[in-house]
């Protein structure tokens, strides 16, 4: 690829085109990708209409750059290494033909179930290679792909269906998740029958476990068998480049997860460019993304990144203590993993276990080592390059979100310098601001403030489903003229950046965003709960844990309420969220207009009794040293 950086002065002379003539230099990145018609313009519209588009007019399928394309240079390259969760099982190998084959045979076997341009599928599975391939097989058709995080309830499965009104469908009978076996379908057939009216016209069914389901006639069906049926000769759709390539829930600071919509040209560029510039791989490297699908990493980094750059990637069913703390490193060694992109949770977890757990392995084959989720502390940035990386491996600290489709800010592999606990320095196309509380930027280069994005970039998101109108509020409205990220940061002298954490009402807990009002409205579901509040605390372990403040009628113990609300959060939201500690209190700090002063539940979570601020304008100001007497 010819917009592939290789030096500080090409990162700085690509950086400086980007800013002063966008259009010339997006399009010479394009131009390297495979077109059925090129376009009319690079990019249209504005942040301030909100009505962004990238290279309108063309025409295109992403699985043809991800696959067709490498078929006769690569074809019999390895592009998915699948490692199972039992590791006495066999690891799988896809080739890009092989790979090729199977997307193409369930794009017919989708087609054969009624699935046209525009459908959208939800995926609700483990991670085993048939969600990758149902993934791509969906792009292909130009069906708009959602696919629902194994972990999630029945309930929070539900309200995703029914928000985006998706068609089809795919689970699998229940998912290997280290000892435990997660019973996805009896989880599925919960959520379509909470629904009133449901849209789900087939559920496809994958046999992964083996164990008894109930299949409902006429409507449930079995992947082997419509696979084994399906041509594996399917000419890919056409689509324009603004066309919708999938929907992904994200939590945000309301009650109601936002469905961040993506569209194609922009967002298959935006992959491309920053996962071959971050990353800075070799044909000959192997890459392994830990992400689940689930979420925007595995996504973008785990299916989309690699295959579009013709790498080998990998996908792992586990987790990284199953069946003991040194899987991760086991797997690195086994398939000669060169790039390893995980998160600081998982850094942090193995850190903190016997270290013959690493020793014991070789790690030779490490070359680029990345984090992802959450800003990684200075300790597990240490413990990672020295014990991981044997202090020869690049870090890339990588930041961006949901709605950034990619990276925004990180360093890039062996080309510009790491520093610990700093992304560093945003990529070309992405220009960041520091804005202060009155909604002006700090021009100082030294300073801390709320970070936007002040110009559009190809991979940035174009909606949320079915809410136009929340997308511009939530994203455009606090600083007109700029993308909101929701993210605190510091500049340093250097310039480089350090992204300091949420500045809304969002939780990040081991790197997944979760809303404080997405919890509070769930704990709410139980009788007996008069009134929450949901803080953050500092989480050895996850960077973050939760915190809840719970005013409970006295029907319960204070330990049986806490373990009924646990139970309710499960149900309604999934084990993602549950709290690590719930405080069961006899009021909140409230003001006389009745506002939850959270700075005050913030200092009691992370145990900072110094100092609690002026408590004059609360209206039962004694309610906080009674909370405090009771923290956990």
């Amino acid at each position: 690829m010819d917009w592939k950086i290789k030096s500080l002065e090409e990162y700085a002379l690509a950086y400086q085109e980007s800013r002063s003539n966008p259009e010339l230099y997006w399009g010479k990145v394009a131009d390297t990708f495979k077109w059925n018609k090129k376009w009319e313009s690079v990019l249209s519209g504005s942040i301030e209409d909100a009505n962004i588009k990238w290279f309108d007019g063309a025409e295109l399928n992403i699985t043809e750059n991800c696959l067709d394309r490498h078929l006769e240079e690569r074809g019999d390259k390895v592009a998915l290494i699948y490692e199972p969760n039992d590791p006495n099982e066999p690891a799988l190998e896809y080739t890009y033909k092989q790979l090729h084959t199977a997307v193409c045979k369930t794009a017919n076997m989708l087609k054969a179930q009624g699935v046209e341009k525009g459908d959208r599928v939800c995926l609700y599975m483990s991670m085993v290679p048939e969600l990758m391939i149902s993934v791509l097989a969906c792009a292909r058709i130009g069906a708009i792909h959602s696919v629902v995080f194994g972990g999630f309830s029945a309930h929070a499965l539900a309200g995703r269906i029914e928000d985006c009104d998706c068609k089809i469908l795919i689970t699998n009978d229940a998912g290997h998740r280290g000892e435990k076996i997660i019973h996805l379908k009896d989880i599925a057939d919960k959520a379509l029958d909470d629904l009133d009216n449901s849209p789900v016209q087939k559920v496809i069914v994958h046999k992964r476990v083996g164990n008894d389901i109930e299949m409902k006639e006429g409507r449930d069906l079995w992947w082997h068998d419509l696979y084994k049926e399906a041509s594996s000769d399917y000419p890919s759709e056409t689509m324009q480049a603004e066309d919708p390539l999938f929907i992904l829930y994200t939590s945000g600071s309301t009650g109601k997860p936002k469905g961040v919509l993506h569209t194609t040209a922009g967002y298959m560029v935006w992959a491309a460019y920053t996962f071959g510039n971050v990353f800075q791989m070799n044909e000959e490297d192997r890459y392994w993304c830990t992400a689940d699908i689930g979420w925007i990493t595995g996504h973008t980094y785990l299916t989309y990144g690699p295959l579009l750059n013709g790498v080998t990637t990998t996908m792992f069913e586990g987790i990284p203590t199953f069946p003991n703390p040194g899987r991760f490193w086991e797997v690195v060694d086994k398939h000669k993993i060169t790039h390893f992109y995980t998160a600081p949770t998982a850094v942090r977890a193995l850190m903190a276990c016997d270290p013959s757990f690493v020793t014991n392995n070789n790690l030779d084959s490490l070359k680029v080592l990345g984090s992802v989720g959450e800003p990684i502390n200075a300790e597990a940035w240490h413990w990672y390059n020295k014990s991981i990386g044997k202090e020869k491996c690049p870090i890339v600290d990588t930041w961006w979100q949901t709605e950034t489709g990619g990276i925004l800010i990180s360093s890039l592999a062996g080309v510009t310098e790491g520093k610990p606990c700093f992304a560093t320095l945003p990529l070309p196309g992405v220009f960041p601001a520091l804005m202060d509380a009155e909604g002006k930027v700090i021009e100082e280069r030294e300073s801390e403030g709320n970070l936007c994005i002040t110009r559009p970039w190809p991979g940035m998101l174009r909606s949320i489903w079915g809410d136009h109108e929340r997308f511009k509020q939530t994203y455009l409205s606090a600083y007109p003229g700029s993308y909101f990220t929701g993210d605190g940061c510091k500049r340093d002298a250097d310039g480089l950046y350090r992204i300091t954490g949420r500045v809304d009402d969002v939780l990040n807990v081991s790197g997944h965003r979760i809303g404080t009002a997405e919890v509070e409205n769930a704990i709410g579901q139980h009788p007996d709960v008069i009134e929450s509040a949901i803080v953050g605390f500092p989480h050895d372990i996850k960077g973050q844990g939760i915190y809840a403040y719970v005013i409970a009628s006295e029907n319960h113990s204070p330990e049986e309420m806490r373990e009924e609300i646990l139970k309710v959060i499960t149900e309604e939201i999934g084990p993602i969220a549950k709290p690590d500690k719930i405080q069961i209190v006899p009021g909140l700090p409230k003001t006389r207009s009745g506002k939850i002063m959270r700075r005050i539940l913030r200092k009691i979570a992370a145990k900072e009794f110094d100092n609690f601020g002026d408590t004059s304008t609360l209206l039962d100001p004694s309610i906080v040293d009674k909370i405090k007497d009771g923290a956990l």
